[in-house]
């Protein structure tokens, strides 16, 4: 049969990502009335990866109700030519069977379980190790609504491009249908989403980081109109050139293929509850943000809600578990959540948040019982861990974990590792993904729909220079201003290079479904709209002096930053003015018990160089023009306002 020719997919890249090459059509498909119907090709050939299961009778039969979902599955099942059909439940008899199956393929390997219970091991492939931001995609309409900082294709090339691509891609394999909510149940906010996809390690992992199962497929009913989010995955042959992760925000639909890796298969996570949650958000008028959520109670009971968004591998879940030190004997922290966070205007005019997810999926390099103890105690049992080293003994090992390295282990790429090896042990951005009831300090209202109240937002990024400790804002225009300029050195958890600053908007750079100009319209019109808005505040734990060492001990030490917060938000605290906002003088801080902390130290910390900040504001100025002309005058003016007064 002879092939047919390709065809160009157009896609327009940010200016960070251009190249001179493009997407090409492997087929030309004929996109039917329905979203994603297409004419058959014939699939190229792929190594199956992915083996069919053989479930026990009874099990992966229960479908729901809902009409319109069942004649989704179908089609693609039609599309994709899987085995057999698995309907996930959720259930421990399915966990448990579903658990074997991946150790039997090789997909997991089992822990020691006496060390380790519920506890397992998976390796990705080597190419497929971390999110992929240059084939994340934005299919809207028009370039205009994806916005200057999103990849963008056109949606209906994009579909047939995809579509062909998955042509017979589940054969050989089983096709598993992974019904989830995302919130609290009974929440206003909570969405529901099926995921199709042919890797067990995405079912067992969904499990886990979502609420899956039967509840979601009774709440969404079977109203052939009720919304829920059409997600679907395809591991393919695992090359990167064909690695494509698409967002369909008018359609409420995500296709993935072509990766394993969590970040960019867990469609529930940044796909959903980001990137597609942050357009609804818009649309339904509450926000949807890459921000942990705790609690903090003081010794007489008081307690206050706090959100803060640090980009990946900053330190979010490290904060979110933060352990006080014995100087706050009597302080409480509590989280609500590590990641996510998703935020509406009560009917008393305070922001109120939810938590999405169901789990934590933390970066594992550098967690210790001396870093974040009760994200340790968190992961010993029914955890699965992804790209760490394994032991001879079968336990983890990865760099910074607690006690000397093994003397031998076989490390992420399943090759034997000694201390003197020249690799990692454990790959930078290896994971793990553990329920958030594990967590000993959850809070007792995670589960609240309604969400907890929130009194501070917090902005940070990882800084060498520049940022001082903590400051606050002058406002929430001035708020939205400091986060719409956030910056942080990039770090292993997205692919390209490492120690980089860049221009990391609210945390949300990668994550924005929309056009950010929007996006920070959108911020600056819920203001008015909070009869009692949080205070807004920035901090920046990474600091370094001349000599390249970090100035702030950070972990548990954080806790006096947050009181400092805290303790503005009740109007106790002091601080002195600043061009850049409300920094604290070193005496309202409570370093009390900070052992080997010089008065040199706290004022280099606080400290506003003007050279410094003449860059950064050339910085955020070079930032705001690649955003033309879509940032909101607003936020201009904020920025013409700071250099006046840097200027004095």
């Amino acid at each position: 049969m002879a092939k047919s020719q390709p065809q160009v997919c157009s896609v327009t890249r940010p200016a960070r990502y251009r190249s001179s090459g493009s997407f090409s059509l492997a087929s030309r498909l004929k996109r039917s009335n329905y979203w994603f119907a297409c004419a058959f090709v014939r699939p190229r050939f792929m190594e199956n990866i992915a083996p069919a299961i053989s479930s026990p009778s009874g099990m992966g039969a229960n479908q729901p109700a809902n009409r319109a979902v069942l004649d989704w599955v179908e089609e693609v099942r039609s599309m994709t030519q899987p085995e057999n059909v698995f309907w996930c439940d959720g259930s421990e008899a399915e966990n448990d069977y579903l658990l074997g199956e991946a150790c039997r393929q090789g997909v997991l390997i089992s822990l020691n379980q006496e060390k380790n219970p519920g506890c397992y091991l998976h390796r990705s492939n080597p190419n497929d190790v971390a999110r992929v931001e240059e084939f994340t995609l934005i299919c809207a309409p028009t370039k205009e609504e994806a916005g200057p900082t999103n990849n963008w294709s056109e949606p209906a090339a994009m579909y047939r491009k995809l579509w062909g691509m998955l042509q017979g891609a589940m054969r050989g394999r089983t096709m598993f249908v992974v019904p989830y909510i995302m919130g609290p149940p009974d929440s206003p906010l909570a969405k529901v989403g099926f995921e199709i996809t042919d890797s067990i390690y995405v079912v067992l992992s969904m499990r886990i980081m979502t609420r899956m199962g039967a509840q979601a497929s009774t709440r969404l009913g079977s109203k052939p109109d009720a919304e829920f989010n059409r997600g679907v995955h395809s591991l393919l042959d695992v090359n990167p050139e064909r690695r494509l992760i698409c967002h369909f925000p008018q359609d409420n639909a995500i296709i993935s293929v072509g990766s394993g890796y969590g970040g960019n298969v867990l469609l529930s996570k940044k796909c959903l509850a980001l990137r597609i949650a942050s357009y609804l958000a818009r649309q339904q008028g509450w926000l949807a943000e890459h921000m942990l959520i705790l609690g903090v109670e003081s010794p007489a009971g008081k307690k206050h809600y706090v959100a803060a968004a640090f980009p990946s591998a900053c330190g979010k879940t490290n904060f979110a578990m933060l352990i006080p030190p014995p100087h706050f004997a009597g302080w409480k922290i509590t989280t609500v959540g590590d990641d996510i966070a998703w935020m509406q205007v009560g009917a008393d005019g305070r922001l109120y948040a939810v938590n999405p997810e169901n789990g934590y999926f933390g970066v594992v390099p550098g967690t210790s019982y001396r870093s974040n103890p009760n994200a340790m105690r968190s992961i010993e049992r029914d955890t699965l861990f992804t790209n760490v080293a394994l032991t001879s003994d079968g336990d983890v090992w990865w760099e910074g974990k607690d006690g000397s390295p093994p003397s031998a282990a076989t490390d992420w790429r399943g090759n034997p590792w000694t201390p003197a090896s020249q690799g990692k042990a454990a790959h930078p951005n290896s994971r793990f993904a553990v329920p958030m009831r594990n967590n000993p300090v959850l809070d007792p209202e995670v589960e609240k729909g309604a969400g907890v109240p929130i009194s501070a937002i917090i902005f940070g990024g990882r800084r060498s220079n520049t940022m001082p400790l903590v400051f606050q804002a002058t406002g929430w225009n001035h708020g939205v201003y400091v986060g719409s300029a956030m910056a942080s050195e990039t770090t292993a958890a997205a692919t390209g290079a490492v120690g980089q600053v860049r221009r990391d908007p609210m945390a949300m750079l990668p994550f924005c479904g929309y056009n950010i100009g929007e996006y920070f319209r959108h911020w600056l019109e819920t203001g008015p709209r909070l009869a009692n808005p949080p205070l807004i505040f920035h901090v920046n734990w990474f600091r370094k002096n001349a000599q390249g060492k970090f100035l702030w001990p950070g972990f548990g030490d954080n806790m006096r930053v947050l009181k400092w917060i805290i303790d503005r938000c009740e109007g106790r605290a002091g601080a002195g003015a600043s061009p850049i906002g409300s920094v604290p003088r070193p005496e309202d801080l409570d370093l009390e018990g900070l052992e080997g902390f010089s008065p040199e130290m706290i004022r280099a910390l606080l400290a506003i160089e003007p050279e410094e900040w003449a860059q950064e504001l050339a910085g955020q100025e070079e930032f705001f023009k690649t955003l033309a002309p879509y940032v909101p005058p607003e936020l201009l003016e904020q920025h013409e306002q700071l250099a006046r007064r840097l200027a004095r």
